[in-house]
């Protein structure tokens, strides 16, 4: 069986406060999600009717049965999540400033397990197979997870659609500036880059978008997606096509887990043959429909919130 998206990456718990404007020592009251950015995409896509799949690792411990249960209550196959023995699932935390202030606190001491995917156990075929394949950043920061996710990239060799999420966390690189070298093996295997200005910038050592989009496209790449923030999003594929959308207006609640409803709509667009500015023009309207929520895995549009605030031209 052939998956319309395979992620492979980041998962943990997220413990989001249920009461906003309030730093995190004051906080009476969590609320608990799944997260981590590529289980988040794939949430997201199934959202949207696509069958996804996630390679990940958990703890052997509640939280860890927790993610289990809550991938597959959102119909992401969890058959490539395996519990890493004497490792704690990982717990994020935030504080909610709207518009714009959403610190997060990462709780992945000693190790986190997601970065203990193994080459080996990989299922290079289903990988091989899946019409889109994504992987992220963070999966390169330590071994052997970088080791897996280059090996499940160099096997793939580009078959359908392979997405690299840039996905720059600085604080988990134990040196961020051996990051780049990384992310440009990573990228002569991939097909579509994703990333904000920070992220195209440690990948090229470029922060002008459309220079940013150009040595992305230069770097291996079919599609270059560079988010601008509250410029929108701008798009270049390798036949000179581009489209640059402007954000959708929203009254912006919790704005982490937009990213990654962002991803989980391209990939729809992009299996779903879109041009560049539909696709763009939806995935944006999915990111602001989440950063009009608090959470992030189970506020992921469906296809009908999607089209009403395309329509509607801003966020209800």
């Amino acid at each position: 069986m052939a998956y319309d998206l395979i992620t492979m990456g980041r998962i943990g718990v997220d413990l989001y406060p249920l009461q906003t404007g309030v730093p995190l020592p004051q906080v009476t009251s969590f609320g608990k999600f799944l997260g981590g950015s590529a289980s988040n995409v794939a949430v997201a896509a199934a959202r949207l009717g696509r069958q996804a799949a996630v390679i990940t690792r958990t703890g052997d411990d509640p939280f860890g049965a927790y993610l289990h249960e809550a991938l597959k209550g959102f119909g992401v196959d969890d058959r490539w999540v395996s519990p890493v023995p004497g490792l704690p699932t990982p717990v994020t935390f935030c504080e909610v400033f709207p518009p714009d202030d959403f610190p997060l606190y990462f709780y992945r001491q000693p190790k986190a397990p997601d970065l203990e995917i193994d080459a080996h156990e990989l299922d290079l075929d289903a990988i091989r197979d899946a019409r889109v394949f994504w992987v992220t950043g963070t999966g390169l920061s330590e071994e052997p997870s970088r080791t897996a996710t280059l090996a499940a990239l160099a096997h793939r060799a580009k078959a359908g659609t392979t997405v690299f999420d840039l996905d720059w966390r600085p604080m988990f690189w134990t040196d961020p500036g051996a990051a780049r070298p990384f992310y440009a093996e990573a990228l002569r295997h991939t097909t579509v880059a994703v990333g904000n200005l920070d992220e195209v910038e440690v990948a090229t050592g470029v922060r002008e978008p459309h220079a940013a989009a150009r040595a992305l496209l230069d770097a291996g790449v079919e599609l270059a997606v560079v988010k601008q923030g509250p410029k929108g999003v701008l798009a270049v594929n390798s036949a000179g096509e581009s489209a640059e959308v402007p954000p959708l207006p929203v009254n912006v609640l919790n704005g982490l887990g937009a990213g990654d409803a962002f991803g989980g709509c391209l990939v729809h667009g992009l299996l779903a043959g879109w041009d560049l500015e539909k696709t763009m023009r939806h995935a944006n309207a999915a990111g602001a429909i989440v950063a009009s929520r608090l959470e992030c895995s189970s506020a992921m549009p469906t296809p009908a919130e999607i089209e009403a605030a395309v329509t509607a031209g801003a966020v209800q």
